[in-house]
This record gives C-alpha cells, sequence and structure tokens, in this order.
C-alpha cells in the first residue's frame, strides 16, 4: 500500500479519537471530562465551536449524563459519540444497560484507566473488562491509527447489528503517545460510512412510549399484537451478537478496500504459523509481546502472537481455530475477575474446552494501575511456563509479573 505523506500527522490515541469522530459526522457529542480522555472531546469541542464539525456538543454534569444524552439524541435519530474511562465509566453502568437494551448505535471511546480505590489515573484494562456483560461489543486497539479506523468501523458495526459499540485503547500508552496517523480524506470516509439510517420511529401522528415497563411473558398491545416479553428482548440481543462476529469482519474487510489496509477482524496474529508457544492479549500489551515472540525465536523457541481485537462478542471458534497447532498458550490479562482469574485467560479456556482444542494454557495478571511491563519480562514469564509445561507439573496457578510484596 501506498500512503500519502500529506495525509500523515503524528498525533496522539486521543486526537485520533476525535479525528475519527470528526471524520463520520457526528451529530452529536456527550462530554464530561476525566482523565485521560478529556483530549478527546476538548478536540471535538474545538472542531464544534470553529465550523469544522457540524454537530452539537452538550456538556454535562456526569457520565451517567452524558450517556444518557446519547440515549435521547440517537432515540431521536443522530449520530452520537462519547468517551470516558475508569469510574466515570462506571458511573455510566445503569445507562449503558440502557443504551444496550434499547438497540442503539451509540459509539463511545474508552481511554482504559484503573479503577479506584486506591486511587489511580494510570492504565490497566479493569474499566472495561468490569462492564463486559453490559451488551456493548468491545473492540480493542494496539496502536493510534488502530484507534481512527476501528471507531470509523464501529460506527458501521453499530448502525448494522444496532448495538453499542466501546472502543477502547491503553491509557497513556496510547491515549497521549504521539503516532504517525494516516488520516483519510472526508470522501474516502463518507463512501466507507453513509449517513445514519433511522431505525427507531418518532412521530407525533404515530405516538408511542419508549422502552415501558415490559413484562416477563408476551403479550398483546392495544391493537392486539402480541409482543415480546423481557426475554425475547435479550435473545435478539444475543442473536446481534453472534451477528456482530460476522459484521466485524466484514467491516474490516470493507475498510481494507476502501483504505488499503485493515486489522484482522475479530483476531489478528504475528509468527503463528509455525508457533508451538502463543503469547495472547489485548491492546497495546499484545503489540509489546510481538518483540518478546521476537526475542524467544532469536532463542530457538517457535513464539507468535494471537491479539484479542474483539472482546465481546468473544470469538470463541475462531480463537480455537487459531491455537488448534500450538502446544502452549501465555495469556497475559491487565484485569482481574475477582476471586476467580483473567477474564482473557477464563474466556479462551472456555473456547477452547468447547472446540476440544486442548493446548497447555498459563495465566499472567501484568500492569495493573500502570505498572510497567517490559518485553524482556513478558519473555521471562514464557521462559517460566514452558518450563513448567516441559516438567509435566499439570495446572499452572496464575502467576503475577512484577509483582513487588
Amino acid at each position: 500500500m501506498t500512503v500519502d505523506t500529506q495525509s500523515v500527522s503524528v498525533i496522539t490515541g486521543n486526537r485520533a479519537a476525535a479525528e475519527a469522530a470528526r471524520l463520520a459526522r457526528v451529530d452529536v457529542v456527550a462530554a464530561y471530562p476525566i482523565t485521560p480522555q478529556s483530549p478527546v472531546v476538548e478536540t471535538l469541542s474545538k472542531y464544534i465551536e470553529t465550523g469544522v464539525l457540524d454537530a452539537e456538543f452538550i456538556t454535562v454534569e456526569s457520565e451517567h449524563s452524558a450517556m444518557g444524552v446519547c440515549i435521547g439524541a440517537a432515540t431521536s435519530g443522530s449520530r452520537v459519540f462519547t468517551a470516558s474511562s475508569a469510574n466515570g465509566l462506571a458511573y455510566m453502568c445503569e445507562q449503558l444497560s440502557w443504551a444496550a437494551g434499547s438497540r442503539l448505535p451509540i459509539v463511545m471511546g474508552c481511554a482504559n484507566r484503573a479503577m479506584s480505590a486506591p486511587w489511580s489515573v494510570l492504565n490497566d484494562q479493569q474499566d472495561a473488562m468490569s462492564q463486559r456483560d453490559q451488551g456493548w461489543i468491545q473492540l480493542y486497539c494496539r496502536n493510534n491509527q488502530e484507534i481512527l479506523d476501528t471507531f470509523l468501523q464501529g460506527f458501521r458495526i453499530a448502525e448494522q447489528v444496532k448495538l453499542p459499540v466501546m472502543v477502547c485503547y491503553d491509557g497513556f500508552i496510547l491515549s497521549h503517545t504521539v503516532m504517525p496517523v494516516d488520516i483519510p480524506e472526508q470522501e474516502q470516509v463518507d463512501a466507507y460510512l453513509p449517513p445514519y439510517s433511522v431505525h427507531t420511529i418518532l412521530d407525533p401522528e404515530e405516538p408511542r412510549n419508549v422502552n415501558p415497563v415490559t413484562l416477563a411473558n408476551p403479550r398483546l398491545n392495544g391493537d392486539g399484537v402480541l409482543c415480546h416479553g423481557y426475554m425475547e428482548f435479550r435473545y435478539l440481543m444475543e442473536q446481534a451478537h453472534k451477528e456482530a462476529l460476522d459484521m466485524i469482519v466484514v467491516a474490516d474487510e470493507e475498510f481494507e478496500a476502501c483504505f488499503g489496509r485493515r486489522w484482522g477482524g475479530l483476531l489478528w496474529s504475528y509468527q503463528l504459523e509455525d508457533a508451538e508457544v502463543v503469547l495472547l492479549a489485548a491492546g497495546s500489551l499484545a503489540g509489546e509481546a510481538t518483540i518478546s515472540a521476537d526475542m524467544l525465536r532469536s532463542e530457538g523457541i517457535r513464539a507468535g502472537v494471537l491479539g484479542l481485537r474483539a472482546y465481546r462478542p468473544f470469538p470463541a471458534a475462531a480463537v480455537a481455530d487459531a491455537l488448534k497447532e500450538a502446544g502452549l498458550v501465555v495469556v497475559f490479562d491487565k484485569s482481574l475477575s475477582y476471586g476467580y482469574d483473567g477474564p482473557i485467560r477464563r474466556d479462551v479456556q472456555a473456547a477452547l474446552f468447547e472446540h476440544r482444542v486442548m493446548p497447555e494454557v498459563h495465566g499472567y495478571i501484568a500492569g495493573l494501575g500502570g505498572r510497567d511491563i517490559k518485553a524482556r519480562e513478558l519473555v521471562d514469564a514464557a521462559r517460566d511456563s514452558i518450563t513448567w509445561a516441559e516438567q509435566g507439573k499439570g495446572p499452572k496457578p496464575t502467576d503475577w509479573i512484577n509483582l513487588q510484596l
């Protein structure tokens, strides 16, 4: 692919997110500041104030209200955007469920940050992982170019399957770090992302309730039509997530046709073809793992990387297929399901068991609260796992990288 260098800017991940929202021609931006996402909406406020972007910028008193604005605007037929992090995302919790249950194609950026207490503004993925069962699609990015491109794909996916999309990228590691990013022309984006085709009905000539109390069982409405009960709505949401598994891949393929680059759809891989040992992670940590794989190969260990791009819906079949030739899978989680394990590690194990693919799987907790993770530390963890597997010790307890007690 030939890149026009005049279209390349050296920008932060937050700026890449804002540029994507601008190029998507969003109609409404709801904003409440929280580190490290604040520069996203600050940039958009400047674009709207100066007329670069024709949209409404709505400042609110909390993250809960920000998502409330998004819900109202999306219901009325607007393409909407917001961003948050950490405790702000947690404050949205009730509204996140409402947005998903309403089947609204809202796109939100999550600049991943550690949850308090104790207080931290640094990175891990606990915030997004804590909301993984709210019904939002979750996509994770490894660099700033992927951030911009994934937001554009996110609108395409959300509006196709009618589910909200959360685009996740590591706070400070990506949000505040500058990288070269190819910013496409507006005409290119317009060809890829057509105007939002509204699926909600707001018509004064045909008044109706929006999301009234729904009983457990189907019931007749005033016109004698049998309407879904609560379970039917949840079943249809689950079916939409299954549809999204295909749509995420299609959106990425169509993006490549328009822009000449793609990001792997549900997963991406590095040196995986002959890998006996696979390092698996999401976000920038998976990018770091590619350096670790090269270091291991220099020692004669056939190592590769599997990057998890889509976490919800979880691509179980694709993960199992990608790992069917592996002997050992080493999973690195930047979050923790307390009292159990790293969430990615356990989801990977469940997927492998379901599909009767049985490599040995080891888990490591890494980088919580911004704790530094170096490529050599991932290499050390992989070596420990290789030794454990070679000695036939059986299940290996989850270990913590760079823990200092």
